[in-house]
């Protein structure tokens, strides 16, 4: 049997880990992410979780308190869907047109979580998007098609 093969699912029972650790605690680093493995019963070294955060698609995002945490944004599609909105909500604070843009106004550090979220939500009005650092533009076809965005994204703001 290859390396790869028993490889496998070590991997895939760490990133099990990682995931449910995500979903219970707030991790702030890879060295806190290690740690919890570790106390787990998952040997790693921070390299390997530091891969497994890319391939997780796993992105750290700042709360409303101001501290820093890792958020998963992989999974089965039905949590998936709400984690990605889980990390729009926190990060959005005003949702506002200008003319067939969606302006997203975000918490300081917050914009590249935003917009990575809306991306992965394939939300079909949005064209592409550009992130700084607590604002986000989204690019749509017409005002129409923006005024209908604003409205449905409006109410995904504190809703958590």
């Amino acid at each position: 049997m290859s390396q790869t093969r028993r490889r496998q699912p070590e991997k895939i029972r760490r990133q099990n880990a990682i995931q449910d650790i995500l979903l219970r605690e707030s991790i702030a680093t890879q060295a806190d992410l290690t740690a919890a493995l570790k106390a787990q019963g998952v040997d790693a070294t921070q390299s390997t979780v530091s891969r497994d955060i890319k391939e997780l698609k796993i992105v750290k995002v700042t709360i409303a308190d101001g501290c820093q945490k890792y958020v998963s944004m992989s999974g089965d599609q039905g949590s998936s869907q709400e984690r990605l909105i889980r990390v729009f909500t926190q990060a959005a604070t005003e949702v506002r047109q200008a003319a067939s843009l969606v302006v997203v106004r975000t918490l300081s550090g917050m914009a590249q979580a935003a917009a990575s979220a809306i991306d992965a939500m394939q939300v079909p009005d949005v064209i592409g998007s550009i992130a700084g650092d607590d604002t986000v533009f989204l690019a749509t076809a017409s005002e129409e098609v923006a005024g209908s965005l604003v409205e449905r994204l409006k109410p995904l703001i504190g809703r958590l």
